[in-house]
């Protein structure tokens, strides 16, 4: 084939990304995952429909697409394709799983991909997109995001399954066996009372938000740290050069429908830290999706 069919190709892929979520987050909507976990073994199509309440013709061409995705293995029987969870299903997709990334996932086919269906109005606007996607005021972003109890729940739960796979990895990225209090920062931290403590621990905090917020909750950081303490900083990061890892700038786009912040390298949060009081700075990669800065007092 021709350079312009491997582009052509690639445009396809591109073209239909969304359709291979959609097909990930409807099998976990649906329960497929489940269902076959707990099933004594293989089961046919037919089978799945009236496990999951679901039609047959659409359970069918569901089940196909998730092979190919990696999502499910098939043998076939004579005329009957039987059906089993994938490794990857397994490790990540059933509700019970010890890693399970199921409660992310239905996160985000909910609420994340009806954000993204206004991509294009973001950008031209600059602002995340609550009131389109679900009429709901963008000003104030933790009402947005915690718009309901259930909401609040799924997002909570989201970013628990997260750190079951890659909390181990920033936790261990530095000895941290020098700090003898640390808090784990959430709530409300803008206006509630900072506990003192040697370490604050800020996970996917400061990419929320933009300069001015993350300078002031860094300040009040500083101010409630003890002498000789300091932050640990895990979120994803860019490259200097701005053009990877792919994750993370599609990451940095999200920050724009559904945040106020961004995606930073670590020289712009080593600006942040150093001019909220905290100058000693050393970063480390973790090989996963997210990276660990530690910064002194």
């Amino acid at each position: 084939g021709s350079p312009q069919d491997g582009a052509y190709l690639l445009l396809s892929q591109h073209a239909s990304g969304f359709m291979v979520s959609q097909v990930l987050f409807a099998a976990c909507e649906l329960g497929v995952f489940d269902l076959l976990a707990e099933a004594p073994g293989p089961l046919d199509a037919t089978a799945i429909a009236e496990g999951l309440g679901t039609s047959s013709r659409g359970t069918e061409r569901l089940l196909e697409a998730c092979v190919p995705l990696q999502l499910l293995d098939v043998d076939t029987r004579g005329e009957r394709a039987v059906y089993r969870n994938s490794g990857l299903a397994s490790a990540f997709l059933t509700r019970l799983g010890p890693r399970s990334q199921r409660a992310m996932l239905l996160y985000l086919g909910r609420t994340t991909y009806r954000c993204w269906a206004h991509l294009a109005e973001a950008v031209r606007q600059g602002g995340n997109q609550y009131p389109r996607a679900f009429g709901v005021p963008a000003g104030d972003l933790w009402a947005a995001i915690y718009r309901s109890p259930g909401e609040r729940l799924q997002f909570t739960r989201g970013l628990q399954e997260v750190w079951s796979v890659e909390g181990r990895r920033v936790l261990t990225a530095f000895d941290l066996s020098a700090f003898p209090r640390i808090c784990d920062l959430g709530g409300d931290f803008f206006q509630d009372p900072l506990p003192e403590a040697d370490l604050y621990i800020l996970a996917r905090v400061l990419h929320d938000w933009a300069e001015d917020k993350c300078s002031r909750l860094l300040a009040r950081v500083h101010q409630a740290c003890r002498p000789g303490g300091g932050v640990l900083v895990v979120e994803s990061l860019l490259d200097e050069d701005r053009r990877g890892p792919l994750t993370t700038l599609l990451f940095s786009l999200n920050m724009l429908v559904q945040a106020e912040g961004q995606e930073r390298t670590p020289s712009q949060y080593r600006r942040l830290l150093a001019a909220a009081g905290f100058p000693r700075f050393r970063f480390q990669r973790t090989g996963g999706t997210y990276d660990a800065i530690l910064a002194g007092k």
